[in-house]
């Protein structure tokens, strides 16, 4: 049950001033959410500071003034749609020009009559050295003079929503805060860092006083931001520890499957695949169920554990399972895991969504009765009709693809599963925390031996030309080239190249050796031509990003990236971990478009400079901010409101080192501050960490 202190704050919005059925559906988008909390986080980004009133002798040009006028005369042009021009005047005997457009004149002259006195408030702007106001943002009677000379909020806003509305609700919000609400943070950290109760500071977020309270660094923001990632953090560790308790099976296999697979590689393992095979069977021999993400850069050889890890469970016996995010990826899973997997006599298979009928049912008989060992696939294994006889270990590949949900559900299928999550997106440690926190973590940091770095340069896309003749050169002596655009097909609000326009021009130059690859093409068409670029069919691949993650073509060691301005850092590296695959050198050639940001400037010189993974995530972290790190805003990724991972990200260790204490001395939070912290997790809709006390 939802704390009854946090009630009014779950009401819905449409009990706000202002907002009907018809506005609702606008402010619900504009806010992040259906609740009246949700308006509450939806903070001013500005202020107009209404409190300046000089006399309009003093006032200067850009000044916005709020001031009390005598309306002197009106002036109305010789037709309708001409501007109607307001004379007033104050005791310092200077004239005030009111200017309105496209207003009847009957309304203007009943809102500013001749001889009335009226406040006005707007910014001033000086027109032959005399000051003048178009379309002022507040004209009324003289007793709205205290009301207006104060310091107004400016919020980020959207069509439709007209600024009075949106704060005439805001302040039907503010109203609705709880004059009573439990602390939930300790007093001492309060008193060192001068952070005030919740109640006021949130009411202090909505009324600035100067532009530091804006800041994100400011006491106010910070304190906001602090029981957010709080919240999160909590979440987290009180899943994590349920998660703990819930018992596993300790899985230890005699070993002979993976001695025949390491047999049967053309490389030893690196160090850190040996240290992340250690962590991760320690995890699968204790009785309590494995959690854990395996972090490994491009090329770093996370499938080979990931297959060495299934091996350890079928060894006792059991089926795992490897699910990929994409059809494309679980295919090349599939073509680099069978032959080793042959190699030691294990069943693998693969079940995508592309299968139907009788195949289908065939595989699946053979999944239920055991016949399998280990399968590939997408989202399909989630099907209810796909049982395993006895799924011990799950494999999840680009976790943020997913979500926990989608973890659970496979988790399901068997007897408390052992789970390991992969991702090939280096992330940043505070993201790492906020994505990952309910599990361990194994590294891999080192590239497999005889890797050679890729020679990343960057052009302007107007020596298109030369480009294609270097490239040309490259064909000839025998290296297959990866193109990336990234648009489907030319629209009308962007000039991007796109890949269907490049296809067509570079099969100019190259002619049917050109192949196009693009996320809206059919399973089997893009089989197909994936295949003809790893054999001999195709030269030069035109791809959207569908490339980014997993196809592996060790031939190829050119890629072109155009419009690389237009990425994000870790989609660059990505990508760019397509080639450099094998043992011969490859070229990675970044084309921008002019003119370039010093954003977009900054990270092509991170990516020119460097091929570490984990560095570049943290750039790109700096550089973009949390929401945006993992491309696009992932399944898995939490949405904050009012915390910024690149500028709170000492606040994150702070809460998740206070959250480990709560978690360890006040297990089912009972104590008076488990109880407060109770209503901070209902708070910010961090309810799955309540949920797990109650049926832990």
């Amino acid at each position: 049950m939802r704390p009854y202190v946090l009630n009014d704050l779950f009401t819905d919005i449409r009990t706000l001033p202002g907002i009907g059925p018809k506005l609702a559906p606008l402010v619900e988008k504009l806010v992040g959410g259906p609740h009246v909390v949700d308006m509450l986080w939806h903070l001013p980004s500005g202020m107009i500071d209404r409190r300046n009133a000089p006399p309009l002798n003093e006032v200067r040009d850009g000044q916005v003034i709020t001031i009390l006028v005598r309306v002197l005369e009106h002036h109305s042009g010789p037709t309708p749609r001409s501007p109607t021009r307001i004379v007033c005047a104050d005791g310092s005997g200077a004239r005030l020009h009111l200017v309105y457009f496209h207003l009847k004149r009957k309304f203007l002259e009943t809102l500013l009559p001749i001889g009335s006195t009226r406040v006005v408030s707007g910014k001033v702007e000086l027109y032959r050295d005399e000051p003048q106001m178009t379309h002022p943002d507040h004209v009324g009677p003289p007793e709205d003079l205290d009301g207006l000379q104060r310091v107004e909020p400016v919020y980020p806003m959207t069509a439709g929503v007209q600024p009075r509305t949106l704060g005439k609700a805001m302040a039907g919000a503010l109203s609705r805060v709880p004059a009573e609400m439990p602390e939930w943070l300790d007093a001492t950290v309060m008193d060192r860092r001068h952070w005030s109760d919740w109640a006021s500071t949130i009411r202090a977020a909505h009324a600035p006083e100067d532009e530091e309270d804006l800041s994100p660094l400011s006491p106010i923001r910070q304190r906001l931001a602090y029981d957010e990632l709080l919240a999160n953090q909590l979440a987290l560790l009180l899943v994590r520890a349920s998660q703990k308790k819930l018992t596993g099976r300790g899985l230890q296999g005699d070993g002979r499957l993976r001695a025949k697979v390491l047999e049967a590689l053309p490389f030893s393992l690196t160090g850190a695949q040996e240290r992340s095979l250690e962590e991760i069977g320690a995890d699968m021999a204790a009785e309590s169920r494995m959690l854990r993400l395996l972090q490994g850069d491009v090329g770093s050889g996370k499938t080979v554990v990931a297959l060495l890890a299934m091996l350890n469970a079928v060894e006792t016996g059991a089926q795992a399972a490897l699910m990929a995010p994409t059809e494309i990826l679980a295919r090349q899973h599939l073509a680099t895991l069978e032959p080793l997997a042959a190699a030691a006599g294990v069943r693998m298979a693969l079940l995508t969504g592309r299968d139907k009928g009788k195949a289908r049912e065939a595989l699946l008989g053979e999944l239920q009765a055991g016949f399998i060992d280990i399968i590939v696939g997408t989202h399909a294994l989630f099907s209810e009709d796909v049982v395993f006889r006895d799924l011990a270990m799950a494999v999840i590949d680009e976790q943020h693809r997913f979500g926990v949900h989608q973890r659970l559900q496979l988790a399901a299928k068997g007897r408390h599963p052992d789970i390991l999550v992969m991702t090939a997106t280096p992330i940043p440690r505070t993201l790492s925390l906020t994505l990952y926190g309910d599990m361990d973590s194994s590294k891999l940091d080192e590239k497999p031996p005889g890797r050679k770095p890729v020679d990343t340069r960057s052009a302007s896309i107007q020596r298109l030309d030369e480009i294609v003749g270097a490239v040309r050169r490259k064909v000839d002596s025998g290296a297959k080239v990866y193109w990336v655009c990234p648009l489907v097909e030319e629209s009308e609000v962007s000039d991007l190249a796109a890949a269907e326009a490049r296809h067509a021009h570079l099969r100019e130059a190259f002619g049917d050796r050109v192949g196009l690859v693009h996320g809206k093409m059919k399973g089997a068409d893009k089989d197909a031509v994936m295949e003809a670029f790893a054999g001999t069919g195709l030269d030069v691949l035109v791809a959207t990003t569908v490339i980014e993650v997993g196809v592996n073509v060790p031939e190829a060691t050119v890629m072109v990236i155009e419009h690389a301005d237009r990425f994000g850092l870790a989609q660059l590296h990505q990508l760019r971990g397509r080639i450099g695959r094998g043992d011969k050198a490859s070229t990675c050639l970044l084309l921008f478009g002019e003119p370039v940001s010093e954003t977009a400037r900054a990270r092509l010189s991170i990516m020119k400079e460097t091929e570490d993974g984990f560095r570049i995530a943290e750039e790109d972290l700096r550089l973009r901010g949390g929401g945006e790190v993992l491309g696009t805003r992932q399944a898995g990724m939490p949405e904050f409101r009012v915390a910024d991972l690149a500028i709170h990200g000492e606040l994150l260790a702070m809460a998740r080192d206070d959250a480990r204490l709560i978690v360890d001395r006040d297990p089912n939070l009972d104590s008076e501050r488990g109880k407060a912290l109770r209503v901070l997790l209902y708070l910010f809709e961090r309810d799955e960490g309540v949920r797990t006390l109650r049926s832990g």
